[in-house]
C-alpha cells in the first residue's frame, strides 16, 4: 500500500515554561493580552507534521512518500529522513524561502502556545499529486495534513477528481479555516483524524452534527490524550483503545503525528482498526518520552514487548510479522 503524506515540513523551536499559562491569564483582561514567558530551555528539532508522520512510519519499517515544500536549507534534514525510510523525492525546494519554522512553548501541564512561520510551505499549493503517483506506480492513500490551506484544498480536490482515497487531518489549520473550507477538506475522506478539541471545532465550523460527519467520512479517529483513542464508523459501535503506559512524559509536540504514523502503517499492513490504534498508541508513547518529535528510536523486540505489556500477547503476535524496525 503506497501512502503519500502531504503537509508541513519544518524546524521546531521548542521551549519549556516552568509555570502554568492559566495562572497568567486574567479573565477580565482577555481582550488585551500582553504576556511574556521566561522559559528554561530551547531545543531546536526536526519537525513538521507530514515529516513527523513519515518518520514514525519509517521507524516501523513502512516506507512513505513525503510531499511538501521546503527551502534550500533542507539538505541535512533530507538526508536524515532518507536514512529513516522516507521517500523525499517528491519534496519541492523553494528558490525564495526558508523551510518553515514552528515555535512552541509548553507549560508544566503540557499546555502549549505556538506560532508557525510558513516560509517555503506557501509554495506547496503548486504541487500536483499525479506526477507523484506516476513516479511511484500509483497511490493508495493520500494524507492531507496541516499545510498551506490552499495546498490542503488542492490536494483534497485532486484526490476526489482522480479517485484516490484520502485522509483528512486538519489539526492546527482548523483555527484558520472557515466553515466552507473545513467542509471541503473533510467531505468524502476515507479517514478523519482529530483530537478531542478539534473534533468539537470541526462540528462547530462545518455546522454538521457528529452523525452528519460520520455519514460523510469513512472512519473517524479521535485521539483523547491520556484517555487513548476513539474510532467511529457510521452505523457501528465505536471502538475505544486505551493509551499505552508512559514512563516519563517529555515534550508533547509531534505525539499525535507519531500516532498517525503508527495507525497508518498498521492499516497498510491490513490489520484491524483496533490493532492499528494499538500500534499508534505505542509509538505515540515513545514520542512523548522523547525531547522532540523525531528523537525516539526502538527495535522490534522492544516495541513488541511494550505492546504486549499494554495490549496482550495476542495483539503482539498479530502485529509481529508485519513489523520490521530498522533500529536494532
Amino acid at each position: 500500500m503506497r501512502i503519500a503524506v502531504t503537509g508541513s515540513i519544518a524546524t521546531d523551536h521548542l521551549m519549556s515554561f516552568p509555570g502554568r499559562f492559566t495562572d497568567q491569564l486574567l479573565p477580565d483582561q482577555l481582550d488585551r493580552v500582553s504576556l511574556s514567558f521566561l522559559v528554561d530551555d530551547l531545543e531546536i528539532r526536526r519537525g513538521g507534521i507530514a515529516a513527523n508522520i513519515c518518520f514514525a512510519m519509517g521507524n516501523l519499517g513502512k516506507e512513505s512518500i513525503l510531499v511538501g515544500s521546503v527551502g534550500a536549507d533542507f539538505d541535512d534534514y533530507r538526508s536524515w529522513l532518507d536514512r529513516h525510510g522516507v521517500d523525499t523525492s517528491s519534496v519541492h525546494v523553494s528558490e525564495l524561502h526558508h523551510t518553515a519554522r514552528f515555535l512552541c512553548t509548553t507549560d508544566q501541564d503540557q499546555n502549549q502556545i505556538a506560532t508557525f512561520y510558513a516560509g517555503a510551505m506557501r509554495e506547496a499549493r503548486s504541487i500536483e499529486l499525479q506526477p507523484v503517483a506516476d513516479r511511484v506506480g500509483g497511490l493508495d492513500l493520500v494524507v492531507v495534513s496541516p499545510n498551506d490551506p490552499e495546498a490542503m484544498n488542492r490536494h483534497t480536490d485532486e484526490c476526489r477528481t482522480r479517485g484516490i482515497p484520502f485522509a483528512a487531518d486538519p489539526s492546527q489549520q482548523l483555527a484558520r479555516m472557515d466553515g466552507a473550507d473545513v467542509r471541503r477538506l473533510i467531505d468524502g475522506a476515507a479517514y478523519l483524524f482529530t483530537n478531542e478539541y478539534e473534533k468539537a471545532l470541526c462540528e462547530e465550523k462545518t455546522g454538521w452534527s457528529e452523525a452528519e460527519i460520520l455519514s460523510r467520512v469513512g472512519i473517524r479517529v479521535t485521539t483523547l490524550g491520556a484517555k487513548g483513542v476513539m474510532i467511529d464508523r457510521k452505523g457501528e459501535e465505536g471502538v475505544h483503545v486505551p493509551c499505552a503506559a508512559v514512563a516519563k512524559p517529555g515534550d508533547p509536540t509531534g505525539v499525535g503525528d507519531a500516532f498517525r504514523g503508527g495507525f497508518l502503517s498498521a492499516t497498510a499492513w491490513g490489520l484491524s482498526l483496533e490493532r492499528a490504534a494499538q500500534v499508534g498508541n505505542v509509538i505515540a508513547a515513545y514520542s512523548l518520552e522523547a525531547p522532540g518529535p523525531q528523537e525516539y528510536a526502538f527495535g522490534k523486540e522492544a516495541f513488541l514487548a511494550r505492546l504486549t505489556d499494554a495490549y496482550g500477547a495476542d495483539a503482539a503476535a498479530e502485529i509481529a510479522p508485519h513489523l520490521s524496525c530498522p533500529s536494532p
